[in-house]
């Protein structure tokens, strides 16, 4: 064995011996938490029209589980949309007697002899989860250990994948309708039928209609908008109990990074350190990449890891953009490495600008780029930071390019124009915004140039607590702020039961993440998908109005996308969901 293996055959095996003291996770049906809030009455259910009612509802309430829901009682929905893109509907099941075995059918959508298939037609039960609440700021950062402080309750978010669910009397099922439109369906109103039916009653219908519009949004992978959100692999093999980088950690992570590719992702998270966040998460970041001080003083590297993780993202499911590499400067300035000559894991401790922390990396560096070259890699490799002091920025790009010139730096935190023109990709803030000179120069030099969102945002935000519609909200603000991509720090740093309680003791409720265990995506998640499919249409539409001359609607569209920004939101005085829903028409329209 050569002796720079040591290190990941040691986390491996701590990897083992965890998995064998852990139960595999169920990814069938699962009892969710008791509600605890006050809720509406036998009695009050008891006065319900017919024992079990269905209709349409809205994708932009999250309906209670346990009171009667207020909807406008509709058997038929209309939708509107492109060749290839995702459109969706919410229906509302609620009874007061208990139902078994409730399943939901949905035939294909036709139009004369055109058929939208029913295979591009799925259904979700919607799942209660338990959330909590904002700050007194508004905010989502800040230690919850005590989670009497916050407000808990169950809210709808969970996309189930069970095809068979029990009701219970006194309860509310909403259930989900993704549309995948083929990209060669005929334009046209098509039509078909959402049939719910259970032991003991007849089957109830609903009507759906999606009126097919003669034009195609491009595949996700040629969206323009630059899509970051961060994976976190250790989650997955902590919650499954399986060996880190087996063939069935991967197998389990398929489907999961493959939810991000099919909405555009362009970028994968790589961690190149122990604990680059403190272990911030519920499944701390290991370094990918084993570092080996032999006797004799030198330096080696084993990139094992790291490359298995590149190309599964890259070759499986198909994410070819930038490798983001975590970090230079870490929370906690402590740098791990496996010591030869003592056979045990030491830390150096440096800050950078220390002698000790420019050997540790740039000696690493130089091989790194090396290594990535070699792969082929090192032109969508970068070496990536966040929100770190200025100094430190300062001190550890000096390092990178001393180690090689070539190297892409990127930073997720405030905008400094000291280093600006060093930063390949550059993600701020949340209301921060680029010097208009500073985003046309990096614009021309081929830089990336997005905005974050994190637990600081009262609005808009993705915390189970959130509006859904805040979700599209915040992926169209992306491109009404003139930015180039939008970055969000979690997708998958799942808590410790994360499909029955999504609270954590650091940050709000879902601010860890979006897609839960199975995967079964979320409310969340399907709206933000439906914001970045408007992102892409605004780009669609503004080429092809400027192209045509047509500036009386380009200007419309563009002072309608200019609301989605903090003074355009405080100007316009609506609900998220009714700017989301207005655009959504205005796009439709021309």
């Amino acid at each position: 064995m050569k002796p720079f293996l040591i290190l990941p055959v040691l986390l491996l095996l701590a990897t083992v011996c965890a998995a064998q003291q852990t139960d595999i996770r169920v990814v069938g049906d699962y009892e969710e938490l008791a509600d605890t809030e006050p809720h509406d009455t036998e009695e009050i259910w008891a006065r319900m029209d017919a024992p079990v009612m269905l209709s349409w509802g809205t994708t932009d309430i999250r309906y209670k589980k346990s009171d009667v829901p207020v909807v406008e009682k509709k058997s038929s929905l209309g939708l509107t949309a492109w060749r290839g893109e995702r459109v969706y509907a919410q229906a509302v099941l609620w009874t007061n007697c208990g139902l078994d075995d409730v399943r939901v059918d949905v035939g294909d959508l036709k139009r004369g002899s055109s058929v939208i298939p029913s295979s591009a037609v799925t259904t979700n039960f919607v799942r209660y989860v338990m959330t909590d609440g904002p700050n007194e700021d508004g905010s989502g950062c800040g230690y919850r250990e005590d989670k009497t402080m916050w407000d808990s309750s169950l809210v709808a978010d969970v996309l189930d994948i069970a095809e068979v669910r029990d009701v219970r009397a006194c309860s509310v099922q909403p259930i989900w309708v993704k549309i995948d439109v083929p990209v060669d369906t005929r334009a046209g109103r098509y039509k078909g039928i959402v049939t719910v039916s259970g032991s003991g009653i007849e089957p109830m219908r609903l009507q759906l209609e999606v009126n097919v519009l003669d034009r195609m949004l491009p595949e996700p992978k040629d969206w323009a908008l630059h899509l970051d959100l961060w994976q976190n692999p250790y989650a997955v093999a902590r919650y499954y109990g399986v060996p880190l980088w087996s063939r069935e950690h991967f197998d389990l992570m398929l489907p999961i990074m493959k939810m991000l590719a099919d909405v555009g992702q362009s970028s994968i998270t790589a961690s190149i350190m122990h604990k680059p966040w403190n272990g911030q998460t519920e499944d701390h970041f290991d370094s990918m990449i084993g570092r080996i001080r032999k006797i004799d003083g030198t330096w080696c590297y084993d990139y094992t890891v790291f490359d298995k993780w590149v190309e599964f993202m890259t070759d499986e499911v198909g994410i070819d953009g930038i490798i983001s590499c975590y970090t230079m400067i870490p929370w906690a300035l402590r740098f791990d490495y496996y010591d030869q000559a003592t056979s045990r894991v030491l830390f150096i401790e440096a800050k950078p600008g220390d002698e000790a922390y420019t050997e540790y990396w740039g000696v690493f560096l130089k091989d790194f780029a090396r290594h990535l070259r070699e792969k082929g890699w090192f032109d969508r490799t970068a070496i990536a930071m966040d929100e770190r002091p200025m100094k430190s920025m300062r001190e550890a790009i000096k390092v990178i390019k001393e180690a090689d010139p070539g190297f892409k730096i990127s930073l997720a935190g405030g905008y400094h124009p000291e280093i600006i023109s060093d930063l390949y990709y550059l993600s701020i803030p949340y209301g921060h915004t680029f010097p208009a000179d500073v985003k046309a120069e990096r614009e021309r030099n081929g830089q990336i140039s997005s905005v974050y969102t994190c637990c600081v945002e009262a609005f808009p935000n993705i915390f189970t607590f959130s509006d859904p519609a805040e979700a599209a909200w915040t992926a169209i603000h992306a491109v009404a702020g003139g930015y180039d991509g939008y970055l969000r720090w979690s997708v998958c740093a799942w808590t410790d039961d994360p499909l029955r309680d999504s609270r954590f003791r650091l940050f709000a409720a879902g601010d860890t993440y979006c897609i839960y265990p199975g995967p079964r995506s979320s409310i969340r998640f399907e709206r933000l998908t439906q914001g970045l499919q408007y992102c892409e249409k605004i780009r669609v539409l503004r080429e092809e109005l400027k192209a045509k001359g047509l500036f009386r609607e380009l200007d419309e569209l563009n002072e309608a996308v200019a609301g989605f920004t903090p003074d355009g939101f405080a100007k316009a005085g609506k609900s998220a969901a009714r700017m989301v829903s207005e655009l959504g028409w205005l796009l439709n329209s021309y």
